[in-house]
């Protein structure tokens, strides 16, 4: 990595998670030697199915409704993803192009561009290294054509959260790319809605707990994790170790998955998980509402989110009123089936997205997904926030937020580029 680069990644480390004071507290525990990440250390219990076979009222019977984790093989076959979502390509491609990868203690988005930080993937030795966790890859001119690389797996193409419009919805789908020891810790997505993350390259290693487990049991103590309590190789590091032993109480074992490449995980809403890249990874993962999972994402939008949920349920009515009727009979002052999510109880990672998670980062895989890249710093920031509500209303800023400084940020790179013409032209003339 050239000088250019080394200083565009210290500013990048330095926003993103400004608890690490030091190059040296990044790699101070040297993971990068003493961390086995072996594939053969996890013991995959989960159910694999082959969507070819199975048809999608099956899969809602077999795993939606009963919110049940499961791996779908062969639902990435026919993507050009599979071909062109390599590193070499992405970094030729979109060397000058900047992905998200954390979030600075604003709420504003730290990006590096694609050629710096493929460059920082292949050489870092941080602990948990910086994780690209972009959600506005689709809405921008030149990455969105990343869009038509793949399509959403048949078992996940109803989205009811479209009907509140593209620029109102809460973010929902990330690329997600991480070298190894990146990831995200513990968390439950928000909003009560279950993810998809389709694996193109790379293993990563995944455990899920289910909602009922008290999340005393599954968090980190600040007094072992330190300033990276809220990171996934942390939480693989203390709290693993003891889900192995005896005294783990046998109902909240985890499901522990080795996703690898062409793999497709589905995370019903409600669960813990926790993700591990055990390589260098690409992905792609979608938070989404199904008529399944409607009852809780409902409850849970009015609580969190009440001026989205007016949008949206003014289009259910027109466009499903069926569910609208639903929705007006849905007591939304008495708790639901699922009783905690990323927005009520604060999720982590190395770099969730903006967002299901984000996670962030969401995904499914992403703790604090709605409410973008955080580390540590971050993750407090949400537990000390005020009520549902109230948090609802500062995620619905920082959305608008954050787009205002998406478009503020395309019109300066249009002025440069007419400025650059015009140059062009001068010189030509001349």
């Amino acid at each position: 990595m050239d000088r250019r680069g080394h200083k565009r990644v210290r500013e990048a480390k330095n926003k993103a998670r400004p608890e690490l004071r030091t190059a040296e507290d990044w790699y101070k525990h040297d993971y990068s030697s003493t961390f086995d990440l072996s594939p053969s250390l996890v013991r995959d219990n989960v159910e694999r199915v082959d969507c070819r076979r199975v048809e999608p009222s099956e899969f809602i019977a077999r795993f939606e409704k009963p919110y049940k984790p499961a791996v779908i093989t062969h639902a990435t076959d026919d993507w050009r993803a599979q071909r062109k979502w390599t590193l070499n390509r992405l970094a030729k491609k979109y060397r000058n192009q900047r992905f998200k990868c954390g979030e600075d203690n604003h709420g504003y988005s730290v990006k590096l561009k694609m050629k710096y930080y493929v460059d920082y993937m292949r050489t870092t030795r941080d602990d948990s290294p910086l994780y690209i966790f972009d959600s506005s890859f689709g809405e921008h001119p030149r990455r969105k054509k990343l869009l038509e690389d793949y399509s959403t797996p048949v078992y996940f193409r109803e989205d009811l959260f479209s009907l509140a419009g593209e620029s109102t919805r809460p973010p929902y789908r990330w690329m997600v790319i991480g070298p190894p020891r990146s990831g995200t810790g513990i968390h439950i997505d928000p909003l009560g809605t279950s993810a998809w993350n389709a694996l193109l390259r790379g293993y990563k290693r995944w455990c899920l707990f289910p909602n009922s487990t008290p999340k005393d049991l599954v968090r980190v103590n600040r007094s072992e994790g330190g300033r990276q309590s809220d990171e996934a190789i942390t939480w693989f590091r203390y709290i693993y170790p003891r889900t192995q032993r005896p005294d783990w109480p046998d109902q909240f074992r985890p499901i522990e998955i080795l996703q690898g490449p062409g793999e497709t995980v589905f995370v019903p809403g409600g669960w813990w998980h926790v993700v591990i890249n055990l390589e260098h990874t690409v992905a792609v993962t979608q938070n989404y509402c199904s008529s399944t999972n409607f009852p809780v994402v409902w409850h849970k939008t009015v609580r969190g989110r009440r001026k989205l949920s007016g949008r949206w349920l003014r289009r259910l009515r027109d466009v499903r009123p069926d569910l609208a009727r639903l929705a007006d009979a849905i007591n939304t002052e008495e708790p639901p089936e699922m009783l905690s999510d990323s927005s009520d109880d604060s999720s982590s990672s190395s770099s969730s997205s903006d967002e299901s998670g984000g996670g962030s980062s969401g995904s499914s895989e992403d703790s604090g997904k709605y409410s973008g890249n955080s580390g540590s710093m971050g993750s407090k920031r949400r537990r000390l926030g005020g009520g549902r509500e109230e948090r609802g209303r500062r995620e619905e800023h920082r959305e608008e937020r954050r787009r205002g400084v998406e478009q503020s940020e395309e019109r300066r790179r249009r002025e440069e580029c007419k400025e650059e013409r015009g140059l062009c032209r001068e010189k030509r003339g001349n």
